[in-house]
């Protein structure tokens, strides 16, 4: 039977305080995010109990209420009921809280966060397109010679190439600051002559620009520079708003924007932000290094508590700086196999036990998301952390396949969530023993999550609860 998302969306709005407490509202892949006026208004137990509805938590100063694949559906019942959406005049205008460390913190993860999950889509519809080609050309389909091939590859390679311009537009959002010059200082940092004078840069001639010398940085693939360019761009246009004189503002304020924001983007923000984010991916995978398969093994551990905490995202920049460099991802996304499916083998597990019809098909649902496509909120929310016990299931499975992955050596070469539908990821062309593996721990995820599920049990819920 199909949700009515528009009685679902109504019961949210009434349990978040009603419309006038909700300063704005946005949505990620699942969830729908709610900045409100005044946090004792929201009746939490209230969410967590309106059919529908697989999970509640909160973080970063929102209050996120876990939908599933359909949010975006919610999403827009939501914005029927006022206008609260990420572009109002409501969202613009939200309360201002004094800053501390812990604020700070969580404003950075949001910043991040909310400029990420919008281009996710993208970011996997660019995967699939390459790991197609890849696929193809590993069974002899399409040599690597022909223009099918270098058009495909020039399809997939889209979103990671122009990922500047992306993450202009959606911080522009998040930043309320105008998303078409933030594209257009982007497009500037992968203009074809700019990467040439990059290039020239780094084959040692001094390039000099307003009297300094340049450095040579790479911005395709990159994230953090653009996300920090955008977050300066929103002060910098609202400090030229106030000195341009009325008359003026069309032309002037523009070109002020400009001439202000490029510089500091390309001598300052730019190489900052790829030093920032090149640190750390170097500790990332300097831990990689130092405890090898057991590094894979806790991530693979800790992955499910981290996507509960929104924290999981903060690896997305370092995953594709990794992959533009290196050609391959050998630590996050191997950890991710035993984590995604592991909470496919805890869903079967409670549709095969629980005598809760609404909670049975929840689950089957749940486990089709996780092992085919790697989505698994569903599964998180809805069945293990709903459930409790059997999340521990998950952990384990998490640990000891991402211990396996990380013995195996596989690496991804794209940056799909793990699933059934995207194990290519994780083929090496001149490794077949990598499909052996690959499929091996896919399996042993589901089945060891099943079993595990069963042995340490679960207290089912009653009927119609």
């Amino acid at each position: 039977m199909a949700k009515d998302y528009a009685l679902i969306s109504k019961e949210i709005v009434e349990k978040i305080g009603g419309k006038d407490n909700i300063s704005g509202v946005t949505h990620c892949m699942t969830r729908l995010r709610f900045v409100v006026k005044d946090d004792s208004k929201v009746d939490v137990d209230g969410l967590k109990n309106i059919k529908g509805v697989l999970g509640y938590i909160y973080n970063g100063g929102q209050h996120q209420v876990i939908i599933g694949n359909a949010v975006a559906q919610a999403y827009k019942e939501v914005l029927k009921i006022g206008d609260f959406g990420q572009e109002s005049e409501i969202a613009k205008g939200q309360i201002k809280e004094p800053l501390t460390l812990k604020k700070i913190g969580a404003n950075i993860l949001d910043a991040l966060v909310s400029t990420m999950s919008p281009l996710i889509p993208a970011i996997i519809g660019g995967s699939m397109i390459k790991l197609l080609v890849l696929l193809l050309n590993m069974i002899g389909v399409l040599p690597d010679t022909s223009y099918t091939y270098r058009l495909l590859t020039v399809m997939g390679d889209g979103a990671f190439f122009f990922l500047p311009i992306m993450v202009a537009a959606s911080a522009a959002k998040k930043f309320n600051t105008n998303p078409y010059i933030a594209m257009a200082i982007a497009g500037a940092l992968v203009h074809p002559s700019f990467i040439e004078i990059m290039k020239a840069i780094a084959d040692g001639e001094t390039v000099i620009f307003l009297g300094v010398a340049m450095t040579s940085v790479k911005y395709t693939y990159t994230v953090v520079p653009t996300l920090v360019m955008t977050w300066l761009l929103s002060y910098i246009e609202r400090f030229v708003d106030r000195i341009t004189p009325e008359v003026t503002k069309n032309f002037l304020k523009p070109m002020l924007i400009f001439l202000i924001a490029s510089p500091i983007a390309i001598m300052l923000v730019g190489p900052a932000g790829v030093w920032f984010g090149n640190a750390i991916s170097s500790l990332v995978y300097a831990i990689h290094d130092h405890l090898g398969f057991l590094a894979v093994a806790i991530m693979g551990a800790i992955w499910p508590l981290l996507v509960i905490t929104g924290m999981h995202r903060v690896f997305t920049p370092t995953i594709l700086m990794t992959i533009a460099a290196t050609g391959m991802e050998a630590m996050v996304m191997p950890s991710e196999i035993g984590a995604n499916l592991s909470l496919g083998g805890v869903a079967l597990a409670v549709a095969w036990k629980t005598r809760n019809h609404e909670l049975r098909q929840t689950s089957i649902a749940a486990a089709f998301s996780a092992i085919i496509a790697g989505i698994t909120e569903p599964g998180l929310y809805g069945v293990a952390v709903r459930l409790k016990r059997p999340l521990i299931a998950s952990l384990i499975t998490g640990f000891v396949c991402g211990g396996l992955a990380g013995i195996a050596g596989l690496a991804s070469r794209s940056m799909a969530s793990p699933g059934v539908a995207t194990a290519v990821q994780f083929f090496d062309p001149k490794d077949p023993m990598s499909v052996v593996w690959t499929i091996g721990i896919m399996i042993l995820s589901v089945v060891l999550s099943f079993v595990l599920t069963l042995l340490i049990g679960f207290e089912d819920l009653k009927e119609g609860e």
